[in-house]
């Protein structure tokens, strides 16, 4: 049984920065991909970036490209989402995820989420 915890939401203001961290267990997650995904109220849920656990591929949307970064940390089986720059748009509930294989497709597994709320 995969289980995926989120930690590290919470407020700030807009041009600030927060950090999630993603905390896997109950597999060998060598050959997983791991993502980020996002809803915010009223919309669909999106993705946000997903990372190997080699971290040898990562990708991202377009809409946090250049604020959001991605990593994986194998000795922690915790995967992270640095985000800077936040603007009011960030704001969602966000949901950590794995699937087995590669970064693309369904994921399979999912956290609780997190809320992240960004102030203007």
């Amino acid at each position: 049984q995969v289980q995926l915890v989120e930690s590290g939401g919470g407020l700030v203001q807009a041009g600030g920065s927060l950090r999630l961290s993603c905390a896997a267990a109950g597999r060998t997650f060598s050959t997983y991909a791991m993502g980020w995904f996002r809803q915010a109220p009223g919309k669909e849920r999106e993705f946000v970036a997903a990372v190997t656990w080699s971290a040898r591929s990562t990708t991202y949307a377009d809409s946090v490209k250049g604020r959001f970064t991605i990593a994986s940390d194998n000795a922690k089986s915790t995967v992270y989402l640095q985000m800077n720059s936040l603007k009011p748009e960030d704001t969602a509930i966000y949901y950590c995820a794995a699937r087995r294989g590669k970064i693309s497709g369904q994921y399979e597994y999912w956290g609780q989420g997190t809320q992240v709320t960004v102030s203007s």
